[in-house]
């Protein structure tokens, strides 16, 4: 990552509890939705640069299940759960409480929509952590919904939001519900105007 970015003091425990409250709203919303018990983990949350992206969820070619967020007010920027097309498979069934609609990599309408919601869940969780704890007005757009290698997914998020994203927020998720393990990243990618805003607020000098 760049050296424009240092850690102030505390930074490291304002991301974890960004992390652990966020996540005790997304499973408390979840286990709503299935009507069953959701625990949901944070095995790390750190700051990443825009480049280090496609590695931590596989590499560039990695087939990719994508929520797509877009953020607005004191900061602008983009929101993206990110999760290997087999774990999207296993949220899925999980919210369905049974097996897939569709077989393979491919997901019926009714699939999607229930993997936008899940992530619309996580995203405005963690939304409203990092707002109630930096004091940061956040206001979170509809889901999208992209099936993708993960490279083509963050090269179409630049290029339609116009923005070249320097840092990122990365928080990586284990949702548990059932039995069944699901790992996803979140990622908050703040755009270049809004960078000190956010990394401020969370601690980082920036320059």
């Amino acid at each position: 990552m760049s050296s424009g970015l240092t850690p102030g003091d505390g930074t490291l425990a304002l991301l974890a509890e960004i992390g652990n409250v966020g996540a005790g709203h997304a499973a408390t919303a979840l286990s709503v939705l299935v009507q069953d018990r959701v625990s949901i983990s944070v095995t790390e949350t750190r700051v990443c640069s825009f480049q280090e992206i496609p590695a931590i969820v596989g590499g560039d070619e990695v087939l990719t299940a994508a929520v797509l967020l877009r953020l607005d007010g004191d900061v602008t920027g983009d929101m993206m759960f990110l999760l290997p097309v087999p774990s999207a498979k296993r949220l899925v069934e999980r919210m369905f409480g049974g097996a897939a609609e569709t077989p393979g990599e491919d997901f019926s309408e009714m699939e999607l929509s229930a993997l936008a919601e899940a992530g619309n869940i996580l995203g405005g969780s963690y939304v409203t952590a990092v707002s109630s704890l930096t004091g940061l007005r956040l206001v979170q757009s509809v889901p999208a919904v992209a099936l993708d290698m993960a490279g083509a997914i963050l090269g179409t998020v630049l290029t339609d939001t116009g923005q070249t994203a320097d840092y990122a927020v990365v928080i990586r998720t284990s949702i548990r519900q059932g039995g069944a393990d699901v790992d996803g990243h979140l990622f908050l990618l703040p755009d270049p105007p809004s960078v000190q805003t956010l990394f401020g607020a969370l601690g980082w000098t920036y320059g």
